[in-house]
Formats: structure tokens, sequence, C-alpha cells
């Protein structure tokens, strides 16, 4: 199997971003759908030169996935894996990178959106990987993770 590269987001990378993004299984957007949002090719490039970071996997140069985070409020923003790249902890690898930095930069808190449906895999992921249930709002289920300290 070709090896899987994991590195920051570039500008020159946002459309093959937006790519994935519109690929994935669960939560679907179309393109248009994340434009009406005011979820731009420019908006995302500012705000990677602002208050946010992201990373992604590539293989044999093409972008399989990625994650985003934002600095200025502790939010775990997004997260697409190609749906035949799913299962290969792409998604894992990301969210850590994600939850790192937040934690590096001094976030004790951080927290996420999600659908209130369970039954959908991105709930099990996030349960997984240490996310709890915080609260429901605008009909979204919103999960938090503490960083806390670890026993020596």
């Amino acid at each position: 199997m070709r090896e899987m590269t994991f590195r920051e987001i570039t500008p020159r990378d946002i459309p093959a971003v937006f790519d994935v993004r519109i690929a994935v299984r669960e939560n679907a957007y179309t393109r248009e759908g994340l434009y009406s949002e005011g979820i731009t090719e420019p908006a995302v490039e500012d705000m990677l030169g602002t208050s946010h970071r992201g990373w992604l996997c590539e293989r044999d140069s093409k972008v399989v996935g990625f994650a985003m985070a934002n600095r200025e409020t502790g939010e775990f923003l997004v997260i697409a894996v190609l749906p035949e790249y799913e299962g290969r902890g792409i998604g894992s690898k990301l969210l850590n990178l994600a939850e790192n930095w937040l934690w590096e930069i001094g976030w004790k808190e951080i927290w996420l959106w999600t659908s209130l449906d369970s039954r959908l895999r991105a709930y099990s992921f996030y349960k997984k990987h240490g996310w709890v249930d915080a609260e429901v709002r605008k009909n979204r289920r919103i999960m938090k993770k503490f960083n806390l300290p670890s026993k020596a």
C-alpha cells in the first residue's frame, strides 16, 4: 500500500479540500450549499490565514481527507474523508492533529457541532475519541472534550 502523507493545509490545497468535503457520505453538502453558508474558497483561505488551522491527508498527491479547527473559539470545525479511504485511521489521525494543536495553544476544553442523530457514524467516532455530549442547541448536538492533566 502506498504511504499516506499528513501535512498542514495551504491555500493551494483549498480546491481539493472542497472536493473532499462535497464527496462525503454523511452530512453531505454541495458546493452551492457551502457557498450559501458563506463557506467559499476565499473565506477558507482567509480563515486559514487568521483564526483557523487545518491538516490534510494525501496519497499520491491526491487529498483524501482533511480537518480544521478554530484557535479563537476552541472549536473543532470539520473533518472529512473520501468514502473509499474510510476505515484506514485517516480521520483519527486528522482529529488528533487538530486536537493537539488546540491543546498546545492553551485550550482546556474544546467543542464541536454534530447531528442529533446518534446513529450516524460521526457520533460514534467522536465518542470513541473521548468526546462527550454537552448540550443541544439550534437542533444540533454540541460535544466537548477536556484536556485533563495526566497523573504522573
